[in-house]
């Protein structure tokens, strides 16, 4: 049987890492990639399947198109669309080329990278593609716009894409995960703390494999996230605009500004 491959980005730390372990777990072969080399390493050592690792910064211009030339003839099963951050602030205070990264490696790169492998998966009428999303992708996020607006961009695309599939009659199979709050370093890079408990990115991770490998669309981990989206949607959006701002402010650290 011939061994499936995966390729992970964002896999240094948090939810791309433990998906990387599960799928280890499982027999699966990996092309890890992100910023950090050293960081990759440690993590490939111990696994007990085949690990290529590419370190590359996705939010550069021609990273994408540099990570799917190098897939280029090493046959790729299953796409894990995971490199992600926020920036925590008000709109008129962040960073501009901070939120001008967010967007290229949130947005950007995910796009590029669905897009070429998508087309590759479609020709041969397989392979699965997992779209790394969040809660935040179904709701407006003030005081995390940026990062928000990313995560609905993800969602929208992955099911509209989705849809396209099933109309085509595609075997090919796209899935997209919709965490809550999740133990990561999300936080620190944020700025933000979580009010609330958190997931383990194992856990977490444990779903998103599952749902992905089994066919499903829409992942949301945990049962308190899918009746938090159920109740959202009974609200009107001006008022769940002003509660999450509340939510929102509450997770800002003691942090000094640099």
């Amino acid at each position: 049987m011939k061994q499936m491959q995966a390729l992970i980005t964002g896999a240094t730390s948090g939810i791309g890492m433990a998906i990387a372990k599960e799928l280890s777990k499982r027999g699966w072969s990996l092309i890890l990639t992100g910023r950090n080399q050293e960081k990759l390493l440690e993590l490939k050592e111990p696994l007990p399947v085949p690990v290529e690792i590419f370190p590359l910064d996705l939010s550069k211009e021609n990273a994408p198109f540099q990570l799917y030339d190098f897939c280029k003839g090493k046959r790729v099963d299953l796409l894990v669309n995971n490199a992600g951050f926020g920036v925590f602030g008000k709109f008129t205070e962040t960073d501009l080329q901070e939120e001008l990264e967010l967007l290229s490696l949130n947005v950007r790169a995910l796009h590029i990278l669905t897009k070429l492998f998508l087309r590759d998966f479609k020709k041969r009428n397989s392979g699965r593609i997992l779209n790394v999303a969040s809660s935040a992708g179904f709701l407006t996020g003030p005081l995390l716009s940026s990062y928000y607006a990313s995560k609905n961009y993800v969602v929208r695309l992955t099911l509209a894409i989705a849809e396209e599939l099933r109309h085509d009659k595609s075997r090919v199979i796209v899935s997209l995960l919709c965490p809550g709050p999740v133990d990561t370093n999300f936080n620190n890079r944020a700025g933000v703390q979580f009010r609330v408990k958190a997931l383990s990115p194992e856990e977490v991770a444990r779903e998103a494999v599952f749902g992905v490998l089994t066919g499903k669309l829409l992942i949301v981990p945990g049962l308190s996230i899918k009746l938090g989206l159920l109740a959202s949607r009974l609200l009107p959006e001006q008022l769940l605009s002003r509660i999450l701002y509340y939510v929102q402010a509450a997770k800002q650290t003691a942090i000094p500004k640099k």
